[in-house]
């Protein structure tokens, strides 16, 4: 006979999509990794699959998402990205024909394989970016030496750049170092790895983007609009320069001196890039992910504002850009932002406190919210398009119903492996 009292083995344990979720290391002590998996756990509803990640391999995937997928306006982002990355590596002298090819299998590759490309399509921008800038040293229209300085005279009465550069010392060269030579470069990365725990499921994506294409159009203005930067002023005065004057890491050749390196002097003066003043992709950079900090953590907004603020002074100290330039590069990540936050941006939802809170998305602007009325060029409901992360329910700011999975599956943002449609069958 059977015994009456039935064990817990007799029961089928309740399935929780948190495959991939790593093993934690070794050397954490085995209760306490417990505890934390069991909190993580806890948080993560069985009904959605939102804050999962994909974790195939096969490329049939991602043949059948792409014929799933519905096409939209935003997809002319893909077509503008793989026409500058080609023009891009073709022009390039340097490395040569073969690194060119393993860097284009590479980047086919990641977009090929489902489990890389939830993370590369959105990176996609950045790589176009970087790619472009080290390409554009063959475009060389005229230099303008007096726009800038005269510009800065005209709002400002002064060359702020200069006053502020005039008494150097030590202490100020390291402030000042510390977010334009360090900070700066470290900091995106910091904030996606803050953003994909303690943000909704689709900001790291959105942010991504953003920057990406924040950078692309900082370029081609740098590109177009060619201007010297205070510390050639006070190299050459208001001469005219040409293509043969190499960069000079201005302030933070100090620092090569301080710290006994050749780091900065090298970087500049081989930068391809020597008369990209404005706008400054430093300011830009630095707004852009204050804009997105303040999203995510609002009640922190003016230790972000202070970071800006000390970041545009560095810039300023070390003789790289002027004021207007600063004005230039906020203006620019604004607008990216703000376009980014009415019609793409998950909002943030009071009690959530990790991605694994969450069990449902809403993009953009909330129904009562006045503000950026400019970025928002639709009256209709939002469908979601290739800045939704996620393939569960996302609502938007003008509808309640979920998304379409067939739409979600391709988008490189996307963090999950089934839609809520699957998981609830």
């Amino acid at each position: 006979m059977k015994n009456a009292f039935a064990s817990r083995n007799d029961y089928p344990k309740p399935y929780v999509p948190l495959s991939w979720l790593p093993s934690l290391p070794a050397f954490i002590p085995h209760r306490i990794r417990r505890k934390l998996r069991s909190r993580i756990r806890s948080r993560q509803s069985p009904s959605t699959s939102l804050s999962t990640l994909e974790s195939s391999f096969s490329p049939a995937d991602t043949i059948r998402s792409l014929r799933a997928y519905r096409w939209s306006f935003y997809d002319v982002q893909y077509l503008i990205l793989i026409i500058l990355g080609i023009f891009s590596l073709c022009i390039i002298e340097s490395p040569g024909p073969i690194v060119k090819t393993v860097v284009a299998t590479l980047i086919l590759l990641s977009l090929i394989l489902p489990a890389t490309r939830q993370f590369f399509l959105p990176f996609l921008p950045v790589a176009t970016w970087l790619i472009f800038f080290y390409a554009c040293g063959d475009w060389r229209p005229p230099i303008w030496v007096r726009v800038l300085p005269t510009l800065e005279n005209v709002f400002y009465g002064a060359n702020i750049s200069n006053i502020l550069s005039a008494h150097k010392n030590t202490f100020l060269d390291i402030m000042a170092w510390l977010p334009y030579g360090i900070i700066h470069f470290g900091a995106p990365v910091v904030w996606c790895i803050i953003w994909f725990v303690c943000a909704s499921p689709g900001t790291v994506p959105v942010f991504a983007k953003s920057f990406g294409w924040m950078n692309i159009i900082g370029v081609l203005i740098q590109l177009s609009l060619p201007c010297s930067p205070p510390w050639y002023e006070n190299m050459y005065g208001l001469a005219p320069a040409n293509y043969s004057i190499k960069g000079s890491p201005a302030g933070l050749a100090r620092i090569d001196d301080l710290f006994g390196i050749t780091l900065y002097r090298p970087t500049f003066t081989g930068s391809p890039m020597v008369f990209g003043a404005f706008p400054s992709l430093h300011a830009g950079s630095a707004v852009m992910e204050a804009l997105f900090m303040s999203h995510v953590f609002p009640r922190l907004r003016p230790v972000f504002v202070v970071y800006v603020l000390w970041l545009w002074w560095a810039t300023m100290y070390l003789s790289h850009h002027y004021a207007v330039d600063l004005v230039g590069g906020s203006l620019l990540a604004g607008v990216v932002f703000y376009v980014a936050k009415s019609k793409f941006l998950p909002r943030s939802q009071s009690g959530k406190v990790f991605r694994w809170d969450y069990d449902y998305k809403e993009l953009g602007e909330e129904p009562n919210e006045q503000g950026y009325a400019l970025a928002d060029f639709g009256s209709g409901p939002h469908d979601a398009d290739d800045w939704t992360v996620g393939s569960s329910s996302s609502i938007s700011s003008g509808s309640l119903s979920p998304d379409d999975d067939s739409h979600s599956l391709w988008e490189g943002e996307t963090l999950a492996s089934h839609s809520d449609s699957e998981a609830k069958r």
